[in-house]
């Protein structure tokens, strides 16, 4: 009588432990429910992709990002360089919580203004006197959790000669030139066009000596 009970002791103290075992499966359901309930969205970060900058000048490198969070203390800007021929990056700039953290490392130490805000989503640097060993790409990383950054803006910058850049863009020269060659296609056409109805009125009317004497034929 008494093995039939210690068997069936036995088999109990079996189904308490494998309870036991199951719980911590249920913990990890819980949280996993609820990581999926929080909705995490993307940090877009946005730059000009190419600037000229004259040699010896101060450049703003502009840099905006939009974000669906509100902007805290955690929310956190960093910059790095990777030089025009070079397959590494280095980081020279870093901004969170009101401070800025410049590099000390050449080439740009000492050289480097935060120009931004992050309230108001903005994240540009001033780099003071550009040189020609600046060429290469910047980019721009903003952090604002729980968003997370997809992508990271980038700028290749191109430094020239100082004055070599034309007194207006490109684009908007570009613009000028179109509109007066536009204007003067308009002014040519209309011209021909007198002409030509000049010349069919004259021979519609040609032989009437009272309207060939108005015409003047």
């Amino acid at each position: 009588m008494r093995a039939p009970r210690e068997g069936g002791g036995g088999g109990w103290k079996m189904a308490a432990g494998g309870g036991s075992a199951g719980r911590p499966c249920a913990a990890w359901l819980l949280i996993a429910a609820a990581l999926s309930a929080v909705q995490v969205s993307a940090v877009e970060v946005n730059t000009p992709e190419e600037m000229f900058v004259e040699n010896g000048t101060d450049a703003k490198l502009p840099c905006t990002f939009t974000s669906v969070e509100v902007i805290s203390s955690a929310a956190s800007v960093s910059w790095s360089f990777q030089p025009e021929g070079a397959a590494t990056r280095i980081s020279f700039f870093y901004y969170s919580n009101g401070k800025s953290y410049p590099g000390k490392d050449i080439p740009f130490k000492d050289r480097i203004t935060w120009a931004g805000d992050l309230n108001k989503k903005d994240a540009s640097i001033t780099i003071s006197n550009m040189q020609f060993r600046d060429n290469g790409t910047y980019i721009c990383d903003v952090k604002n959790p729980p968003d997370i950054v997809v992508k990271p803006g980038e700028i290749r910058v191109r430094v020239v000669e100082k004055d070599s850049l034309p007194a207006f863009p490109i684009a908007t020269v570009a613009g000028i030139a179109i509109g007066t060659v536009t204007g003067l296609s308009s002014l040519i056409s209309i011209v021909v066009c007198l002409v030509i109805r000049k010349n069919n009125s004259k021979k519609r009317y040609s032989g009437d000596p009272d309207i060939d004497a108005r015409l003047g034929m």
